[in-house]
């Protein structure tokens, strides 16, 4: 009756709410109150954590073996994965539900995507400053983008001997996308654009076969791949296959000694009044046979007005299009060489009445001497050498126009836009002083009606009064009580330029032709500035001062509307007379 020994009921009874001490009871006593006793050899009565956390992340211990008091467990442990296979058990049962489905256990982040990352291949552009040799580099770059945690590293391979520093260029972290707080996520990223890392601008133009799939899985349109642009400067740096090339017929010495002291000449004119200050200079083209060069040398006249120069262009092998060369060529340090020139000027290039570009001039070929001519009939089978007469101003060579006024700007009259571009100080228009002094103050007189489709517009009048000093027109509506329309003036005095002119349409003031008193008939159509107005009276003097200033000038049918005019107005005035 002295040994004693530790039942697992009072343990399981406290697991569900009892008193936690641990109760010693005697073998063979019933469970009953007065027949337990506590234990004095104990002291731990703490339950065992079954949590520990490694990271930030809480993960399951191995289950307790000790229970409170630290007694042991009698009954076996099972393991994670036998309490999954019991919770998956779905026993068949006769009466009743069936047991729920166990929820999906949940997976962290950094669990589910463990060791997958996106690889995007990519490049950048970085600019040389130091370097004749280069103008820029392409440097090609890896980007690496963690699904884990969404950080993001950019590495460049190693490239042996380029003398850059390499490796990684930006660590592993999350990369800022604007200025909102917010970071780069693997849905902004796509194939052919540019994504912005820290001020340096990198375009992605292919991926890998995992990370294709994995943006496709997640319904995003992968755009298709693309190659990378080459370096200039490695591609200088490619060996150079070399191949035996096979001397031409052409035989310098051959051409020395039969082509020397054999010149073509050619005279040439260069037009350059198109610019300011510019003028017609004769040259003459001194092409060289024996090497293929040339030379331009002015033809100098007295008292021209230029520097005595001999030559415009000394003597050199001269190329058709000196910018048609690599973009990478330093033509700011070296010169051109026979490498980076793909065609010079031949004697075909030349031929009379065509225009030859040397060094940016344009050069009119007009004329040769008599050498010139039988190369030209011996080698190119040329027979036509008839010379232009340049010395008119209107010939002129190929792409070469005539000198024009530019269109009115609308401010001002038409003879201000053309004082303006005769003179480097603006000037105002000429005018005849006699006839403003003779004729000031004479003034036509015209009754109008304006013609428009607007009803509104068919009672309004207007007086059109012609200035005889200037040929100048002005136009003022009486104001006409409850017409709901300001009256006032209409036109102030300018000069109008007939209808259907061609510089009108095209804005090009070239001697206009503008409204005379000759025009004014009674029953005319007069358009003034896109209006149309209908003559319907004149003043009584001024059939007279039409008669005086112009005489036989004036056509018969305007005088004629006159006069019927002018009988109509006496015959109306006799018949008020004699009411």
């Amino acid at each position: 009756m002295t040994s004693t020994q530790t039942s697992g009921a009072p343990h399981a009874v406290q697991g569900l709410g009892q008193p936690p001490e641990p109760l010693l009871q005697t073998a063979g006593l019933p469970f009953l109150p007065g027949n337990s006793f506590k234990d004095p050899t104990k002291a731990r009565y703490h339950v065992d954590q079954t949590l520990s956390y490694r990271n930030g992340y809480a993960l399951p211990k191995v289950r307790p073996n000790c229970g409170i008091g630290g007694d042991d467990i009698p009954f076996n442990q099972l393991t994670p994965a036998e309490l999954d296979e019991l919770a998956r058990l779905r026993p068949t049962l006769t009466y009743g539900e069936t047991k729920p489905p166990q929820p999906v256990t949940f997976v962290p982040a950094h669990v589910a995507f463990d060791k997958k990352v996106l690889l995007y291949n990519a490049y950048f552009q970085e600019t040389v400053h130091e370097s004749a040799q280069e103008y820029y580099r392409v440097r090609i770059v890896k980007i690496y983008y963690y699904l884990e945690d969404g950080s993001i590293s950019v590495t460049e391979p190693i490239v042996e001997n380029s003398g850059i520093p390499q490796g990684k260029l930006i660590k592993r972290q999350r990369l800022p996308k604007d200025m909102q707080g917010g970071y780069w996520h693997w849905k902004d990223l796509n194939l052919r654009m540019d994504v912005n890392f820290y001020g340096r601008m990198f375009h992605v133009y292919d991926c890998d076969h995992y990370t294709r799939n994995y943006l496709e899985s997640q319904g995003i349109v992968v755009e298709a791949a693309e190659d990378p642009p080459s370096d200039p400067y490695m591609q200088t740096r490619i060996p150079l296959t070399y191949s035996h090339v096979t001397q031409p017929d052409f035989d310098k010495l051959r051409q020395f000694m039969t082509m020397d002291r054999k010149v073509l000449r050619f005279h040439a004119i260069w037009d350059d009044r198109g610019e300011m200050f510019g003028d017609a200079r004769h040259f003459i083209i001194h092409y060289y046979l024996v090497d293929d060069t040339l030379e331009v040398r002015e033809v100098r006249k007295q008292n021209d007005g230029y520097d005595p120069f001999p030559a415009l262009i000394g003597r050199a092998k001269i190329a058709k299009n000196p910018f048609d060369v690599n973009r990478d060529f330093p033509t700011i340090t070296m010169e051109l060489s026979d490498y980076e020139v793909k065609e010079y000027f031949t004697p075909a290039d030349f031929r009379i009445g065509d225009t030859v570009k040397i060094n940016g001039r344009s050069f009119l070929l007009y004329s040769c001497d008599e050498f010139t001519k039988d190369y030209y009939r011996k080698h190119f089978g040329i027979t036509d050498f008839e010379p232009l007469d340049v010395e008119t101003p209107s010939t002129r060579g190929p792409g070469q126009t005539e000198r024009s006024f530019p269109p009115h700007t609308g401010i001002g009259a038409l003879d201000d836009t053309r004082e303006n571009c005769l003179h480097l100080i603006p000037q105002p228009p000429k005018t005849d002083v006699v006839k403003f002094l003779e004729r000031d103050g004479q003034v036509l007189c015209y009754l109008a009606r304006l013609e428009s489709r607007h009803p509104e517009d068919e009672r309004r009048r207007f007086i059109i009064y012609y200035h005889l000093n200037n040929d100048t027109i002005s136009i003022d509506e009486p104001v006409q009580r409850n017409s709901g329309i300001l009256g006032g003036k209409f036109l102030r005095r300018t000069r109008v330029p007939k209808k259907g002119q061609p510089f009108v349409k095209a804005g090009i003031v070239d001697h206009p032709e503008y409204y005379t008193a000759a025009d004014f008939a009674i029953g005319a159509q007069i358009e003034i500035f896109k209006h149309r107005f209908i003559l319907l009276d004149a003043a009584g003097c001024v059939l007279e001062f039409v008669k005086a200033l112009w005489g036989d000038g004036v056509p018969e049918e305007t005088i004629a509307s006159l006069e019927v005019s002018q009988e109509q107005k006496m015959t109306k005035a006799r018949r008020q007379d004699d009411d």
